[in-house]
């Protein structure tokens, strides 16, 4: 009986000690899981603002070509210029905000225009952008990009025309 008693907490202790290394086995493979999922969100979040950076990129390009055609032809001086463009006495909006950048979420890089203004924006990020290739026309210059601060958002009249090949 004795030895029937001693076998029995010997047995004990062996299944709490194999207890213990499969939790934390599963801990292990659990933590190896949300990794993985972590790693998936933040791409997802990246593409998400990838995908916000070029659209708002666009609507403030399209906004100055606005402001440039609908007035004197000079540039916006800020982006709050195209929100309200007050220059013929009534306030027109080319833009509903003045955004910032997705990807950073600070204030916008203005691409300076000749004389005042600005002429374009781009984002200050230095992070490589995961879309590489398969852009639309209007955008086509930024496949093989190196960082998002390469995105350019610019209106440039001078090459509208097929003639005048787009600066550098």
């Amino acid at each position: 009986m004795a030895r029937r008693i001693a076998n029995s907490r010997a047995s004990k202790s062996r299944a709490r000690g194999f207890t213990l290394v499969w939790c934390l086995a599963a801990v292990a493979i659990m933590g190896v899981y949300l990794m993985k999922v972590g790693d998936a969100w933040q791409m997802h979040i990246q593409r998400e603002r990838e995908f916000e950076l070029r659209q708002v990129g666009s609507e403030i390009r399209t906004a100055i070509r606005r402001y440039v055609e609908n007035g004197d032809g000079s540039y916006p001086r800020t982006l709050q210029d195209l929100v309200e463009d007050t220059r013929t006495g009534q306030t027109r909006r080319w833009l509903r905000r003045a955004w910032r950048d997705p990807i950073t979420g600070a204030d916008w890089q203005y691409l300076h225009a000749p004389g005042e203004g600005f002429m374009g924006v781009h984002s200050r990020s230095n992070k490589q952008p995961l879309k590489q290739s398969g852009f639309p026309d209007e955008l086509a210059d930024m496949a093989g990009a190196a960082a998002y601060a390469d995105w350019r958002f610019a209106y440039w009249p001078a090459w509208n025309s097929p003639d005048t090949a787009a600066p550098q």
